[in-house]
């Protein structure tokens, strides 16, 4: 399926950045972190890091969180990490969301690695 409106790219980007820190917290993750990548990664424009209480949590946010994406028109995001559901990488093109447990997300630390010194800001 091809992408409808080429030249609105940045504000799909922002429409799909917005649409997942809002269902991130409709879900109550913690410790939400949106951490601005445009200019300075071609992976994506925007990652999120978030926790969830437990495995289970974790796997339901990131199953409602791709199924929340794919209604929102954005298309299939790909989803890496369900089985364990201790880290969950969700690739939704512009947006990169990370869900972790929380003893997992700190052992990574994916927040000091990509978030680029006093760059990195809090979401709620």
């Amino acid at each position: 399926m091809a992408q409808a409106d080429t030249s609105s790219s940045v504000g799909a980007g922002d429409r799909l950045l917005e649409l997942v820190l809002g269902q991130l917290d409709d879900d109550q993750a913690q410790d939400l972190v949106a951490i601005p990548l445009a200019g300075k990664s071609s992976i994506a424009d925007h990652m999120i890091i978030a926790s969830g209480r437990s495995t289970r949590q974790v796997a339901a946010m990131a199953q409602k969180l791709a199924e929340k994406i794919k209604q929102g028109g954005f298309g299939n995001a790909r989803v890496e990490g369900l089985p364990a559901a201790d880290w969950v990488l969700i690739d939704a093109g512009d947006v990169i969301v990370h869900l972790f447990r929380p003893e997992v997300r700190s052992f990574y630390n994916l927040e000091r690695m990509w978030g680029f010194g006093d760059e990195k800001t809090g979401a709620a």
